[in-house]
């Protein structure tokens, strides 16, 4: 690793760090630019030569929540329906811990001016977030819309979910309730939330069973 490439990694993970802890389960929108340069202790310039504004340190989080769940399921592989829950009991988690971030961030995905491609991993940064794992650089980074359609298919053979509709199609639908269930569960003010997203799952896989 040059020392550039490292000095830029550690940049990047640092803000991603210090804005988790600054939002706690504020809104992304009260998080000030400025509050985020003074922790990392860095100028509003560098910060922005690195995450061009600064919705896409959401992106980023989001990015590094997808290579986290990549890294488990590569050490704990899971298969079909549990594969699926274990994906909402994730975002159950998220969603209790910075409740404003993620729906800061289903606001800016669903924004049309907003290219649909992720915010790039380096192998750097993949280095510094997981330390203990040799083969980090080699992790393929899934999105969960990958995920989902790889518990899908094997929820299909295994007999779990019957296939009277394309396989893209009960993806897609499983995502829906994914993104619309961050919503729904701060309009009616859910709580806990694992067992409201479980639920949700439920009905869904009684309508495609």
């Amino acid at each position: 690793m040059s020392l550039r490439k490292e000095k830029a990694a550690r940049l990047k993970v640092h803000v991603l760090d210090h804005t988790l802890r600054l939002i706690g389960r504020k809104s992304f929108d009260d998080l000030y630019v400025e509050d985020i340069c003074a922790k990392v202790k860095i100028s509003k310039v560098t910060l922005f030569k690195y995450f061009p504004q600064k919705e896409d340190i959401l992106l980023y989080y989001f990015r590094v929540w997808c290579l986290t769940r990549s890294v488990e399921l590569a050490q704990k592989p899971k298969e079909g329906l549990v594969g699926i829950y274990y994906l909402f009991d994730k975002l159950s988690e998220g969603c209790e811990e910075h409740p404003g971030l993620w729906l800061s961030l289903m606001g800016y995905l669903s924004d049309f001016k907003r290219p649909p491609k992720p915010f790039p991993v380096k192998p750097e940064e993949k280095k510094l977030l997981f330390p203990e794992i040799t083969n980090i650089t080699s992790v393929e980074i899934m999105s969960t819309d990958q995920m989902f359609e790889k518990f899908t298919l094997e929820a299909i053979f295994r007999k779990e979910i019957t296939k009277f509709i394309h396989t893209r199609e009960i993806t897609n639908l499983i995502m829906s309730v994914f993104i619309g269930g961050i919503v729904m569960a701060h309009l009616g003010q859910q709580s806990p939330l694992k067992p409201f997203f479980r639920k949700n799952v439920d009905l869904l896989m009684k309508g495609i069973a």
